[in-house]
């Protein structure tokens, strides 16, 4: 009998690895130490010029300390959304950690003066983006994983 309906068919992916800390805590990690020891707990010294770079066109490319740190997260940013594409226990513990993240960054922009820049609410912004991010693409791979028949 080929007609008879045996349930949806599951295919399992290769189980994640070892849990891997959501990387976007590295900026966050950053960011306290340089505003608070460095900077002394003033949010201000994220515009410092770190590097400027004449350009053919004459202009002077400054480049400082937030949009630096702002690359970092992109990095990390991006690797948090490949790690997303992972399936296993480990993967959802990964999710778990990343909203406490988000959570972190956003209890520290209400409540932080050196936390109150520009530079801190992109990375927050970064970190909620990883959050959803992360969710949405774990569910899409979980729908792909189960074929009806």
């Amino acid at each position: 009998m080929s007609n008879v309906y045996t349930g949806p068919r599951i295919s399992r992916r290769k189980a994640s690895g070892a849990f891997l800390v959501p990387l976007l805590v590295l900026p966050l990690i950053i960011y306290n130490i340089v505003a608070f020891i460095v900077f002394g707990g003033a949010g201000t010294g994220w515009a410092n010029p770190v590097v400027s770079i004449p350009m053919v066109s004459r202009a002077v490319w400054g480049l400082t300390a937030g949009d630096l740190l702002l690359l970092a997260g992109l990095v990390c940013l991006f690797f948090e959304i490949l790690k997303s594409t992972r399936t296993g226990s480990a993967s959802i513990i990964e999710h778990i950690f990343s909203t406490a993240v988000f959570v972190v960054f956003l209890v520290e922009f209400l409540l932080v003066g050196a936390a109150a820049t520009s530079t801190f609410f992109i990375l927050m912004v970064m970190s909620l983006i990883d959050v959803v991010a992360g969710f949405s693409v774990s569910i899409t791979s979980a729908e792909r994983d189960v074929s009806y028949n």
